[in-house]
């Protein structure tokens, strides 16, 4: 990832430029006097795991924790139970 030195102020003055960079894949390092004072990345994402990866982890590190028999229908239970989207707040 490239990164992009923007003075303080000139971050404050066009902050949808940093953003912009942002979304073309840069990192923004933000300076006040050359010195880092915030790192703006895009998210970095990441696939999530199959319950036989996590398992294969798990026992990998010597756990010993087993899934009782009803596992599967408490995960569906809890899946069917909060079938409305996630609105999380606009700073999230």
């Amino acid at each position: 990832m490239e990164t992009i030195h923007i003075p303080e102020a000139e971050a404050a003055r066009n902050f949808a430029a940093v953003i912009s960079h942002v979304d073309e894949g840069f990192e923004v390092v933000i300076e006040r006097d050359a010195h880092p004072i915030a790192f703006i990345h895009p998210p970095v994402k990441r696939p999530g795991l199959l319950l036989s990866e996590i398992i294969a982890r798990a026992e990998a590190r010597g756990s010993t924790v087993t899934l009782d028999g009803n596992f599967g229908h408490d995960l569906e239970d809890a899946i069917n139970s909060h079938n409305e989207p996630l609105n999380p707040p606009e700073w999230d």
